[in-house]
């Protein structure tokens, strides 16, 4: 009984201390990777469409920052 409640006990643990956070960065430093991702997504997508609509000569390169 008492290896049955230590098994509960050790599961609930593990249940509750992973999840989708990320326990290496703060809120708001996650926050600022997201937003940073999105800008560059954003940027990216405007560099699609002028491929896309040819208003910008032909090239592999970005001309964003993206390091």
């Amino acid at each position: 009984m008492k290896t049955l409640a230590l098994i509960a006990l050790l599961t609930g643990a593990l249940l509750a201390t992973t999840g989708c956070a990320t326990p290496g960065y703060s809120a708001t430093e996650h926050g600022n990777q997201i937003a940073r991702t999105w800008d560059y997504e954003m940027k990216m997508a405007t560099d699609d469409w002028d491929f896309l609509l040819l208003l910008n000569p032909p090239t592999r390169l970005t001309i964003w920052d993206v390091r």
